[in-house]
């Protein structure tokens, strides 16, 4: 039978220079220094916008980022297409009313000018008779006189 025998290593053993055995946790300052790192915390970002998106697309996977890209540009093509098509419709519904409602409106402008005309017509026979009612009947009488 095979017995094991634990070894310990040397360098698990000794302590490290500066520890002195106890966790400081606790200490907020050491977390806040750790978090802002090493550089001054007012000094200017010397990373540019590209810079981060270029990154960014290092951290996405290839596949991921051909599906995304493809996904995108069907969008933006759906997009264009349906963009397209409502400035077409737009147009064609804009001329066409130009088209047929201009005369129309035309014509109609005109009727009422002719009915206008009419009804002034008939008013001013209907004043003449008033006038002189027995005009318009003298006029037959005198034909058959001669």
């Amino acid at each position: 039978m095979v017995k094991l025998e634990e070894v310990e290593d040397e360098a698990f053993v000794q302590r490290q220079p500066g520890d002195d055995g106890e966790w400081d946790t606790d200490d907020e300052s050491d977390i806040s220094s750790i978090a802002s790192g090493p550089d001054d915390d007012d000094a200017p970002l010397s990373e540019s916008v590209t810079d981060r998106l270029a990154a960014l697309a290092d951290m996405v996977p290839p596949h991921t980022r051909l599906q995304l890209q493809k996904t995108a540009s069907a969008a933006s093509d759906w997009g264009w297409w349906g963009f397209s098509g409502l400035c077409k419709a737009s147009w064609l519904i804009t001329v066409s009313g130009l088209l047929m409602g201009i005369p129309f409106a035309l014509a109609q402008v005109e009727d009422q000018q002719f009915a206008l005309e009419e009804k002034q017509q008939q008013m001013q026979q209907g004043s003449n008779d008033i006038m002189a009612p027995g005009a318009t009947s003298a006029t037959p009488k005198t034909q058959q006189a001669l």
